[in-house]
């Protein structure tokens, strides 16, 4: 354990010790800040029209947060590749990573240190939001449960993307290409349910299932499902166990 967390800390520091982290962080927060703010002026708008209207007041969990999650994956697409095209392609073409490999280290250590020092760096992103949250609870009445898995399900969409970066990171040196194919992938994953209604019931199903985004509405809406739940842990542990394989084949070519 103590490896573990010490590849972590050392990957969480090499974030910081470049502009990656503060780029990274910082123009989330911004896109993050903007659609917090576009989403309270409609949401002020409806409470006014509702309030004139005589419809009574206006859900702030369905007008104002859900919305904000479902835009914040968005900028995910483009941000979490920034994070894991360096993981490994950094190392190999720095030439460290052989020093990694022939290091008193197991695969899974090196993997989940990597995991966890990403993941890190993306709670920190998370964390910069909360801000927002304490204000919407200091001045409204929203309810709390779906803030909690709106934000539970952000993280386990962003463990699902690192999982799946490190893969790519781990199959090239160069980082620009891991950065692109990263950004491809999650844009499949992400799609890949739009031809659902045209195709028969049983491959909309299997479309569907794969969707990574239709997993994440019901966060947002208070819900853990269990199907959920499975669905994420699944994909993280096989775009860990895809790493492992790719790190193993490194280490027999070495």
């Amino acid at each position: 354990m103590n490896n573990i967390l010490a590849i972590a800390h050392k990957e969480l520091k090499s974030y910081f010790s470049t502009p990656i982290a503060y780029i990274v962080i910082g123009f989330f927060a911004l896109l993050w800040g903007y659609f917090f703010w576009v989403m309270l002026l409609y949401f002020n708008q409806q409470s006014q029209l509702g309030g004139l209207g005589g419809g009574g007041s206006v859900d702030m969990n369905q007008q104002l947060i859900r919305p904000l999650f479902l835009n914040a994956t968005v900028i995910l697409l483009f941000l979490l590749p920034l994070i894991t095209m360096r993981t490994y392609s950094e190392e190999k073409r720095s030439g460290t990573i052989e020093l990694l490999l022939t290091s008193p280290l197991t695969d899974f250590q090196i993997i989940t240190g990597k995991f966890l020092g990403a993941m890190g760096l993306y709670a920190a992103m998370l964390g910069v939001t909360v801000i927002h949250m304490v204000l919407l609870f200091s001045y409204g009445n929203p309810e709390w449960r779906p803030v909690v898995t709106g934000y539970i399900g952000l993280l386990l969409m962003g463990g699902c993307f690192i999982s799946v970066g490190l893969f790519i990171s781990s199959l090239t040196k160069n980082q620009i290409v891991s950065g692109i194919v990263t950004f491809g992938v999650f844009l499949l994953l992400w799609v890949i349910n739009w031809p659902a209604s045209f195709v028969g019931p049983t491959t909309q199903s299997v479309l569907n299932y794969l969707s990574i985004t239709d997993h994440f509405d019901d966060f947002t809406k208070g819900i853990l499902d269990t199907k959920h739940l499975v669905y994420y842990f699944s994909v993280i542990s096989f775009g860990l166990f895809l790493t492992a394989r790719a790190v193993d084949t490194e280490r027999w070519r070495g």
